[in-house]
């Protein structure tokens, strides 16, 4: 299914969604964090912090500055790849799915309310 928006009910719709975001009283992501966030949660994974990296065209400090935010919030883990110790592999968590769900029902109510 397609779904067409204009240009005013799009830009509506994000600042309305992160309007939610930051009246939930949850600690805000950055765009980046957003990103890599959903990436690990909408791709399959592994995700490594490298693959990241060049996902986002970024480096991986960048990533792993990233990733220590989110791991703090518990939105994400990280554990070392035992197949090969160089890599860092990214893990979904219970509170980071509750999190993006939380924010799908939010995206989804405020695209119903939107005006035509």
């Amino acid at each position: 299914m397609t779904v067409r928006l204009t240009t005013a009910q799009a830009l509506t719709l994000w600042h309305d969604v992160n309007l939610d975001l930051v009246r939930d009283g949850e600690p805000d992501l950055s765009v980046r964090q957003m990103t890599i966030l959903l990436t690990i949660y909408l791709e399959a994974p592994p995700h490594t912090v490298r693959g990241l990296a060049a996902k986002l065209g970024v480096s991986k400090p960048v990533i792993t500055r990233a990733l220590d935010s989110m791991g703090r919030l518990e939105l994400v883990s990280r554990r070392r790849d035992e197949e090969d110790r160089r890599n860092v592999l990214v893990q979904r968590t219970v509170k980071g799915a509750l999190y993006l769900e939380r924010l799908a029902d939010s995206i989804a109510d405020r695209a119903g309310r939107l005006p035509p």
